[in-house]
Formats: structure tokens, C-alpha cells, sequence
């Protein structure tokens, strides 16, 4: 017999059964864990009343409660276990809330309902599967604090479009987001150590990313990013694998905006020289120079070539140093030449060129490690 959609059933913990036809839950205040398996199957089950006091959602604890829409963790969950609601294809919303540290392995897995979540500051780690084959899921929130991203937790989420990894996550697991065939824009912040074999393969509609100089990128990283044109560096050059990026084959170039626009900086203050100097080794196939922007063709990618690349590229950065300390001390002298004359009595001039003040070489020095990449 059904059970009355109008009553609600309470649940006490401690291995108390429930009746798999529950329609509507509360838990006891006292209950600090939901055990493991306890409303697996479930299949009526609609609402679920968390109480404040309850620190861990047990493994495999609402798998496959298919009725279930909604469902919201009260600050003091901790902990949501493996599989926790795993196969609840019609949850559409889950409210996560800071104190929250762990996200089990295929807790949220399955769910073509889900469109948005927000995960708090406060988890560190989403283990492998979390969010496997959310295929509505259009929306992630990731805030500073999360550390990890482990093995395949968005894998095959086709409706993802953006993804903004904070800094402090260091580790991109292996095919964390593979599949992910409407995945347009991602954006990984300094601070990324590590990103995992085929993360992004199949990501077919990406055609740009941005890369810290802190990453190790290994092979297949990008395996079938078909429209993948750009590798954009904004610090510098990256460790790169030579297969990274096999079978992209609209990929062409990796530019360097933040050196294009230091160096057009320099030029437009005057320092026409290091132009010449520069023009004297680039464009030989090697690091291009092609209307203000620095880049590297993707044929300089090949192990070969990759010690030429990389004294290339330091000879450039060394020279956009030198420059832009020069202009800097410069400013920096006339001032100070611009101070003394100021102190000057007007009844009792001097020499202009003999207030003239030069840079000590210890300032010299903090200026080009402040000018550093």
C-alpha cells in the first residue's frame, strides 16, 4: 500500500528501517550521521528535512530516489559520502553550505535534472565521479579554497559552457572534463601545478585557453579539441608535452599578450633599438613577431626545437627587462634631479647638470626583480 503523501516519516538513525514507499522525511535532532543505504531506493521519496546538528551524509544514503527535486546541507555537514545521491535523475536543486569539506566519489553522479551548483569555500576536495554525466549541468561555481579536482568529476557534462578554476587548486585529474562538448571558455589561474591526462580531450567547442607558467602539462591533455586554435600564455611559456595536443588539428599558435604588450610599452617610450634587436632573430620560423603580438607556432612544439625555443624566448624576456628597467631608472633619476633643483636657493644657483642624481646599483636590482615574470 502507498504510503499517505501527506505524512512525514522520521528518521532516527541508529539502523532504523524505512519503508522504501516514504514520501516526506524529517530527522530527528539528535541524528548527526544518516546511516549508510538508508533511503536507498527510495523511489517516492520527495522532500527531506537536513537538520542543523547533522555532520555526514553516509555512503550510497539516497541512491537512486528518483522523485527527489531538492535538497539542502545545513552548515554543519561535513561530509557527503560516496554515491550519497547517486542516480537521483530528477534532483534539479542542491544547496551546498560553507563547513561543507569533502564531496564523495560519485555523489552526484547521473543527474540530467541538475543545472547549477555552488561549491562553498570550505570544500578542499570533489572526488572521482562526483558530477559524472550531469548532462543539464550549464553553471559550476568553484571558490577559492577547493584544492583538488579529481578523476573524471565533470566527465561527459555536455551542457557546461564556462569553468573558472580558483588559485588555489593545484591538481586537475585525469579526464576531469572529458566530454564536456559544449565546454567554451576555461580559465586556470596561476597557482596550477598539475593537469591530468585527456582533462579536456573532446572538449569540442573550445577554441581558445589561457595557461599559467606554473603548470606541467602532460601528453593528450587536449586530445580531440578539434576547433582548439590558441594557446594563450599570460605569464610564460608553460612545461609542455610534445603530444599535449594531438588531434587538434586546427591548432596553430601559442601568443604571449603580456610580453606583446610590454614590449610595445618600450617602444612607444622611445626605445626603438630593442626593436631591431628582437626583429634580428624573430621571424625565421621560430618565435613570430606579426603586428604588436609574440607568439610561437605550433610546429615549435616538437622536442627538437624546444631548447631553441626556450633560449629564444629567455633572450626576449631578458631584453624586455633591460628595457624597462632602463626606462624606469631613467624616470627615476630625473626626479630625483628634479627634487634637488627644486631645493635649490633661487639666490643661490647651481649647475643643473650638477644636481643630477644617478640610480644606486642595489635599486637598480630591486627594480628589475619587481620587473620580473
Amino acid at each position: 500500500m502507498s504510503r499517505n503523501t501527506s505524512e512525514v516519516f522520521e528518521y532516527t538513525g541508529n539502523g532504523q528501517r524505512v519503508p522504501n514507499d516514504v514520501v516526506s522525511v524529517r530527522l530527528h535532532p539528535n541524528v548527526v550521521e544518516v546511516d549508510e543505504r538508508a533511503f536507498l531506493l527510495c523511489e517516492s521519496l520527495k522532500n527531506v528535512g537536513l537538520n542543523e546538528g547533522l555532520k555526514k551524509i553516509g555512503k550510497r544514503a539516497f541512491e537512486k530516489c528518483e522523485s527527489l527535486q531538492r535538497i539542502s546541507f545545513p552548515s554543519t555537514v561535513t561530509e557527503i559520502d560516496a554515491e550519497a545521491f547517486a542516480a537521483c535523475i530528477n534532483l534539479k536543486n542542491v544547496v551546498f553550505n560553507d563547513g561543507l569539506e569533502r564531496i564523495g566519489d560519485s555523489s552526484f553522479h547521473v543527474y540530467k535534472s541538475l543545472q547549477s551548483i555552488n561549491i562553498p569555500s570550505s570544500v578542499n576536495d570533489i572526488g572521482e565521479l562526483a558530477f559524472y554525466k550531469c548532462t543539464g549541468l550549464k553553471e559550476v561555481v568553484l571558490n577559492e579554497g577547493l584544492r583538488r579536482i579529481s578523476y573524471r568529476v565533470f566527465d561527459g557534462c555536455t551542457s557546461l559552457e564556462s569553468i573558472t578554476l580558483p588559485s588555489t587548486v593545484t591538481h586537475i585529474g585525469v579526464e576531469a572534463f572529458i566530454g564536456c562538448t559544449n565546454l567554451r571558455e576555461v580559465v586556470l589561474n596561476a597557482g596550477l601545478e598539475n593537469v591530468g591526462r585527456y582533462a579536456f580531450a573532446g572538449c569540442e567547442s573550445l577554441t581558445s585557453i589561457m595557461l599559467p607558467s606554473t603548470v606541467k602539462i602532460v601528453d593528450h591533455v587536449f586530445y580531440s579539441c578539434v576547433n582548439l586554435f590558441e594557446v594563450v600564455c599570460i605569464e610564460g611559456l608553460p612545461d609542455f608535452d610534445i603530444y599535449t595536443f594531438d588531434g587538434c588539428p586546427a591548432f596553430r599558435r601559442i601568443s604571449f599578450p603580456n610580453l606583446s604588450s610590454r614590449l610595445e610599452a618600450i617602444i612607444q617610450a622611445g626605445q626603438v633599438d630593442v626593436q631591431n634587436k628582437i626583429q634580428q632573430f624573430m621571424n625565421r620560423g621560430d618565435i613570430q613577431w606579426r603586428r604588436g603580438d609574440i607568439y610561437m607556432p605550433v610546429e615549435m612544439m616538437s622536442s627538437r626545437r624546444r631548447d631553441l625555443v626556450n633560449q629564444y624566448f629567455g633572450r626576449i624576456v631578458n631584453w624586455i627587462k633591460y628595457y624597462e628597467m632602463k626606462e624606469a631608472t631613467t624616470i627615476f633619476e630625473l626626479a630625483l634631479w628634479k627634487t634637488k633643483i627644486d631645493q635649490v636657493d633661487e639666490a643661490d644657483p647651481h649647475d643643473r647638470d650638477a644636481c643630477r642624481i644617478d640610480v644606486p646599483g642595489p635599486v637598480k636590482q630591486a627594480i628589475i626583480s619587481y620587473l620580473d615574470l
